[in-house]
């Protein structure tokens, strides 16, 4: 009876650590993310006017549209005439600016009938200089030495949050929900969840996940803790490598030692999402047309698309290219009208929803192939798929020398769009070249 007895609660213990584990949606794992800058999209800065371009990037392979917040924005201590997207003066409301609710719930609507997913910008780390809470709510807030809601961090248009409030964590996780239950979005990204308890993420994302089960959450930010709720983090110790190869400050296999630091500090399963700019690196610092200029862009762009334990990032307009800072507190349209960027894109997004070898839990082995200080080579192989990838993060035209005989045979270059011979001769890549090879 005692050895029935232990069996079974020993049976039941690790039925329910089984439970426990965090699973990533198995959607997001061959996919993408397409940050979507509403304001900026197009002349109207409207929903109806960005929903013109969806078919247009499902063509191109985007298969998740990230829109950066809906909501209102605060009019006390707005900065420049429309403030910013992330000063939120009403959570359960959309920017008038935008258009109405409908309309955003017509684009989910489109996008989950031609297979796309939809995920919104939440701001839970603070509102508004004059979200209702302020009034309604006061003990919600942080307070100053004044008694009043402190600025969060140092924005002064935002009031920073109170998370040992339990109320204003429910009304919180309530707000979230609301826009699952309206809208039927399929997930978060969420900002400054670096500075939100990990607690109140304990809380938060489980009990969202039982209103739809495969949504995903994405936190801005890469503490390890984070990646033990959310799918998905910020890379920025990757990132902030990449930008110094891309200048020449650093060696292409710098990047090594990032990646071994990843793998002691997260969880194996930990996605990270790969980019070249987003909405803060373009208006502030200058991402890509600065960072990655020019034909530097290519190679990283292919790097952040194909790298192991990664989902990649389009942002507005890069695929036209946008070569300037949008401006992030005024209207400043993009105008589309080459593409100059739109196969390349498609070329990688659709190689990577086609092949698990691209698979965010696809294995990763790196190669050498010549000087390490410049190429950067590695395979991803998953299923029966396999994926070469070569990359020169140099300015001077290198020797490629492949020594690895598994690699050896006929494979499918990408971007040449025919089959190639890959064997022991030696060959030629161009400065800031690359290759990628589907075998």
């Amino acid at each position: 009876m005692k050895k029935i007895l232990f069996l079974i609660f020993t049976l039941a213990y690790l039925h329910t650590f089984t439970l426990s584990v965090h699973a990533q949606p198995d959607w997001i794992k061959q996919g993408n993310i397409y940050e979507v800058n509403v304001r900026q999209y197009t002349k109207e800065g409207t929903f109806e006017g960005f929903s013109k371009h969806i078919d247009r990037l499902k063509g191109m392979g985007v298969q998740t549209l990230w829109f950066m917040p809906l909501n209102p924005i605060s009019k006390e201590a707005r900065k420049g005439s429309l403030g910013s997207y992330y000063a939120v003066a009403d959570f359960k409301a959309v920017n008038p600016e935008f258009g109405k609710l409908e309309d955003f719930m017509a684009i989910v609507q489109k996008a989950h009938g031609i297979g796309m997913k939809v995920i919104i910008d939440w701001v839970p780390n603070h509102t508004g200089a004059d979200h209702s809470w302020i009034t309604s709510h006061p003990e919600f807030y942080v307070k100053d030495s004044l008694g009043k809601p402190a600025i969060a961090y140092n924005w002064d248009d935002v009031r920073q949050l109170d998370f040992s409030n339990k109320v204003m964590q429910d009304s919180m996780i309530a707000a979230m929900a609301y826009w699952v239950k309206t809208a039927d979005i399929d997930g978060f990204r969420v900002d400054v969840a670096w500075n939100v308890p990990e607690s109140f993420w304990d809380r938060c994302i489980p009990a969202l996940k039982k209103l739809k089960p495969n949504m995903f959450f994405l936190a801005e930010g890469d503490k390890p803790y984070l990646a033990k709720t959310f799918d998905a983090v910020y890379p920025w110790t990757m990132f902030h490598a990449m930008e110094k190869v891309a200048a020449g400050k650093a060696p292409a296999d710098t990047l090594d030692a990032v990646l071994a630091e990843n793998r002691k500090l997260y969880p194996k399963r930990t996605i990270q999402m790969y980019f070249t700019s987003n909405h803060d690196e373009n208006s502030w610092n200058k991402a890509d047309y600065g960072t990655f200029p020019g034909a530097v862009h290519p190679p990283f762009a292919v790097f952040s698309q194909t790298m192991a334990n990664s989902v990649p990032l389009v942002y507005s307009g890069q695929e036209e290219p946008v070569l300037r800072a949008l401006q992030f507190f005024e209207k400043d349209p993009i105008e589309f009208k080459n593409y100059q960027r739109s196969g390349f894109y498609m070329n990688l997004l659709k190689l990577r929803a086609s092949t698990p070898a691209l698979s965010s839990d696809a294995s990763f082995k790196k190669i050498k192939v010549g000087d390490e200080s410049a190429l950067y080579a590695y395979v991803r192989e998953k299923a029966g798929s396999k994926v070469f990838v070569i990359l020169n993060f140099s300015n001077k035209e290198q020797t490629i020398s492949i020594t690895d005989k598994t690699l050896y045979g006929n494979p499918y270059n990408v971007f040449a769009y025919k089959r190639e011979i890959l064997g022991a001769k030696t060959w030629n890549i161009e400065p800031w070249g690359y290759a990628v090879y589907s075998y």
